[in-house]
């Protein structure tokens, strides 16, 4: 241990704070002076706390560990007689590998083993865990052939033998990413569990270190195979929800329990404090290690999205004339404009017949509903009879986004004809046999 004498406490300094209820110990990331009279420590638990510096009666500076000191317990703690399993946590950048250097005030992404466990000491009683950087990936930023090169990296993991993969992401696009996943890995015998963070690591609301750590213990302790994304199921750390790759969506800005499944059930309930597992969906792949890992990362660079909103024009569909693929979010049961019930209307009368133009070059065009919930019905009014009569596939209950992953993935590795032929039929889980009412917003 390494001690500063006669030295005022600055941010990440080992200290000792007393109040009149407590005594805390942990680093300082924000001393008294700073604006807003909050001092910040972060626990050992990796928590942070806040405290009213007119309730702090004494801070006094401990000896400060060395940062050699710290990763050699690390690696002891990590490194103990009982044997854990081995996972494999590949980062493509954003907030859950961030960390801040509280003595410069930098805030930057961290990948090595020692330094995830320094912010995540938790994760230490779990497994034993391999940290590997892929690519800076922002989330807002993704392309399709951004899903080879995390594909890529899987398959090297999967060869040294990890017993699962945690693929940390930005939460923007993170459901996209997996249902994007789940396409490509046609056969895995491990899981494969896309995380992310809504809070930053150095804040004290930050879900990082729960979600990482759910979805490190639904690995060691269940026998799912595939694809799947942890995130909290509420605003506490209590429990994180494992949930299915195809069928969620992301339905908040910023709350940490802001991902849903949507027209299905989660798959599991994870508890942070006990390590507890609860299954809660229904079937899905176990595990075997005999089971082949099989990656497809083609994904068909043609294809698009357009979204139904008033005040359309002719040439917004025009647009995708020559493109391979087209998932169309329309309104309601899966409509879009196409009828002129009055002269307001009548650019109206253009958009079918652009619409059968984009299908007669050649692009395979699918219908989603811009509703959440719910499936597509497209033969209960004549406004979606007269958009089947086009050539538009109706996509059931699949999700916009997973149509488009979908749709990409099938024109990269099949025939048309058989892709098309695919596109409306169930491969992982994209789509629903039947849509239970109580599946609304559960």
């Amino acid at each position: 241990m390494a001690e500063r004498k006669n030295s005022h406490p600055k941010p990440g300094d080992l200290v000792e704070i007393v109040t009149a209820e407590e005594t805390i110990k942990g680093m300082l990331l924000q001393p008294p002076e700073s604006e807003g009279g909050i001092v910040v420590i972060k626990l050992q638990s990796g928590y942070n706390i806040g405290i009213d510096k007119n309730k702090v009666k004494k801070m006094a500076l401990l000896p400060q560990q060395e940062e050699s000191e710290r990763i050699t317990a690390l690696s002891m703690k990590k490194n103990g007689t009982k044997k854990l399993p081995k996972i494999s946590i590949l980062h493509t950048g954003g907030t859950i590998a961030s960390k801040v250097d509280y003595r410069t005030g930098a805030v930057y992404s961290s990948y090595k083993p020692e330094d995830l466990l320094g912010m995540f000491p938790e994760l230490a009683e779990i497994a034993d865990f391999d940290s590997v950087f892929i690519s800076n990936m922002w989330s807002d930023d993704l392309r399709f052939k951004h899903f080879g090169l995390i594909a890529t990296a899987i398959e090297k993991e999967v060869k040294k033998g990890v017993e699962g993969i945690i693929i940390g992401i930005g939460t923007d696009n993170l459901a996209v990413a997996a249902a994007a996943m789940a396409f490509i890995a046609e056969s895995t015998p491990i899981p494969m569990i896309f995380v992310g963070a809504q809070r930053s690591s150095d804040r004290g609301s930050s879900d990082a270190a729960a979600n990482l750590a759910c979805a490190a213990t639904f690995i060691a302790k269940s026998d799912f195979s595939g694809v799947a994304i942890c995130m909290h199921e509420n605003m506490s750390d209590n429990d994180c929800l494992i949930l299915p790759a195809c069928k969620t969506y992301k339905l908040h800005t910023s709350r940490r329990d802001a991902f849903r499944p949507v027209n299905t059930k989660p798959i599991a309930r994870v508890n942070y404090a006990t390590r507890t597992v609860t299954l809660l969906g229904g079937g899905y792949d176990k595990r075997d290690s005999s089971r082949k890992l099989s990656l497809k990362p083609g994904m068909e660079e043609k294809v698009g999205l357009l979204k139904i909103h008033v005040n359309m024009f002719p040439e917004q569909f025009s647009f995708f004339k020559g493109y391979k693929g087209l998932v169309i979010e329309g309104t309601g049961l899966g409509h879009t404009p196409g009828q002129a019930p009055n002269e307001l209307a009548a650019i109206h009368k253009r958009i079918y017949p652009a619409i059968k133009s984009v299908i007669d070059s050649g692009c395979i065009v699918v219908m989603a509903s811009q509703c959440i919930y719910g499936r597509v019905q497209m033969h209960v009014y004549d406004k979606g009879t007269d958009l089947t009569s086009l050539g538009v596939i109706p996509g059931e209950d699949m999700l916009a986004n997973t149509a488009l992953m979908k749709l990409s993935w099938l024109l990269a590795n099949y025939p048309k004809k058989e892709a098309k032929a695919l596109i409306a039929k169930n491969l992982r889980g994209e789509i629903t046999e039947r849509t239970e009412p109580n599946a609304f917003l559960i």
